[in-house]
């Protein structure tokens, strides 16, 4: 049983959804599949609640996506009936995949935010039973000229400012795009990030943003991930500039920003588009503690010899002090770090696919 003070890990895979839980960020107990030979693409871990409630946007091979939710850290679940995010008849589409489940602020309980295939942005307002279709993206003039990623049409990233009423949403490939009034409109972000791949290699939409990550003392600061290039921006995504320099390689998904820490950011390099492994075959983080000047390579206690990929979503960081830092490979293999990436331990291994991880303390440790 899961004690007040643990840390819950969520590990989604191609192949079901496990759960681990430690006291110390150490030594781990594993429990699951829950949901086995389903894809669990997306997960949240609510804690605006106590203890957090777990949300998993799952793919049935037979029955299709939809979310389910548990409030008692996965001893029992439930499942809309009617299916949580579900297409208007008048827009002719069906869901694909759940790819993003993003609970929005403290002062906004019961919002959580869903990004979605086809590419759409979905918004609950009774903490997931129910989403609403944001219309005002899915009638963007650009959406028919958004392309599909290397994975799909999809809306991965979405990034609710706890500052205003600003949201960021990031498309492969369409770009970053930003609402400035909560999803009433939309417009693209992408000035400084390159789509060397378009015969304009700088257009105002178009680029394949890998993932987006907001740092934790200045919201108007963003970091991207895209499909070649590494990105900072200050301006809320006004304009974007390189912080590239100093990795190993440009290309890779993963973009973590550091809890409570402004300025301190994780990335995980790889190759390139056509060599998506580690480069020289030796998995490592690289991390910053000044915004993207420089960068530190971690790899202590991860494997020597690694040639799989880390996805956009397999990977996170907890809020604890310091702040632990988690990701799985799609060997199946998940680590973690107790103190911001210095030192890695195996929390798993041999599981499916990882697509998505998350991590959070169950609550506050008794005195």
């Amino acid at each position: 049983m899961t004690q007040t003070g643990d840390t819950l890990l969520a590990i989604g895979t191609r192949k079901g959804l496990w759960l681990a839980q430690s006291s110390d960020r150490a030594g781990w107990k594993l429990s699951g599949p829950h949901f086995l030979m389903n894809e669990v693409a997306s997960v949240a871990l609510d804690t605006r609640h106590s203890p957090p409630r777990i949300l998993a946007g799952l793919l049935s091979p037979h029955w299709g996506p939809t979310v389910v939710i548990s409030g008692d850290l996965g001893e029992t679940w439930t499942e809309p009936e009617a299916g949580a995010i579900t297409f208007p008849p008048e827009t002719d589409e069906a869901l694909g995949r759940i790819w993003q489940l993003q609970p929005d602020s403290a002062d906004r309980p019961g919002v959580i935010w869903a990004g979605c295939e086809p590419i759409s942005v979905w918004k609950s307002t009774d903490g997931g039973t129910s989403f609403e279709l944001n219309e005002a993206l899915w009638n963007h003039p650009h959406r028919p000229d958004w392309g599909e990623g290397y994975g799909g049409a999809a809306a991965h990233t979405v990034l609710p400012s706890p500052a205003d009423e600003s949201v960021h949403v990031a498309i492969s490939s369409g770009g970053v795009y930003r609402s400035d009034d909560g999803g009433q409109s939309w417009a693209a972000r992408n000035h400084g990030i390159s789509a060397y791949f378009l015969p304009d290699p700088n257009p105002e939409f178009g680029q394949c943003v890998h993932k987006v990550a907001r740092d934790a003392a200045d919201p108007a600061r963003l970091y991207a991930q895209n499909h070649h290039g590494v990105y900072r921006s200050d301006d809320a995504g006004d304009t974007w500039i390189s912080i590239a320099d100093g990795l190993p390689a440009d290309f890779g998904f993963v973009m973590l920003a550091h809890p409570h820490t402004g300025g301190t950011l994780w990335t995980i390099p790889l190759v390139a588009d056509g060599e998506r492994i580690p480069p020289g075959g030796e998995l490592a983080v690289y991390r910053s503690t000044d915004a993207g000047e420089s960068w530190t390579r971690q790899d202590t206690g991860l494997p020597s010899a690694e040639y799989n990929a880390v996805l956009r979503d397999a990977a996170a960081v907890d809020t604890a002090e310091p702040a632990g830092v988690y990701f799985g490979t799609r060997a199946g293999d998940v680590y973690a770090s107790a103190d911001e990436g210095g030192t890695f331990s195996l929390v798993a291994s041999n599981l499916p696919d990882v697509l998505c991880v998350r991590a959070a303390a169950v609550g506050t440790p008794e005195p």
